[in-house]
């Protein structure tokens, strides 16, 4: 759906948000409209959290030219959403208790989502630190403890002898 708003500027030009469930996500693009200056184009998507939907969803915003990606979601439903737009997208995950402590408010997925929006649009919101994935050692993998390496010397191991040998790399970790 989309809708035409008057707005005062706007901090973040070009922004989306994500309210994410386990099996749907709403999305909210909010830019600035082709014909009319100073107005706000929204528009209202919702999608399935599947990485084919997703990957759909990326090249929407993509497209539209979203600059930051605004997320909140409960439990860790955040992460695919997240981890599959951050690369081409500034993505932001905000805690929601600073988004939603507004009494009275109605409680939907489209106006949560079009809420998150006007917020980070005007820049009232603040990401979540999200570490980075730890860096593999510069020798690769940890070694395997002795008595699981298949190379050491088969009478100093304390694995059973009937035990198939198994190239390091098929190891499970």
């Amino acid at each position: 759906m989309e809708e035409i708003t008057e707005e005062p500027g706007a901090l973040v030009e070009r922004v989306a948000a994500l309210d994410i469930g386990k099996a749907t996500l709403t999305a909210c693009l909010r830019v600035p409209h082709e014909d009319k200056p100073g107005a706000r184009r929204q528009e209202v998507r919702t999608c399935a959290t599947l990485t084919p939907a997703l990957l759909e969803l990326r090249d929407w915003l993509i497209c539209q030219g979203v600059t930051l990606v605004v997320m909140e979601a409960t439990s860790a439903y955040w992460k695919p959403p997240f981890y599959l737009l951050e690369d081409d997208i500034e993505c932001w995950v905000v805690n929601a208790r600073d988004v939603k402590n507004v009494p009275g408010r109605p409680k939907t997925d489209k106006l949560d989502s079009v809420w998150l929006a006007r917020l980070a649009e005007r820049g009232m919101l603040r990401a979540s630190f999200i570490p980075s994935p730890p860096a593999a050692p510069a020798g690769g993998p940890d070694p395997l403890p002795a008595h699981l390496d298949p190379g050491t010397d088969p009478g100093k191991s304390s694995a059973p002898r009937n035990c198939p040998e198994t190239p390091r790399s098929s190891c499970p970790r």
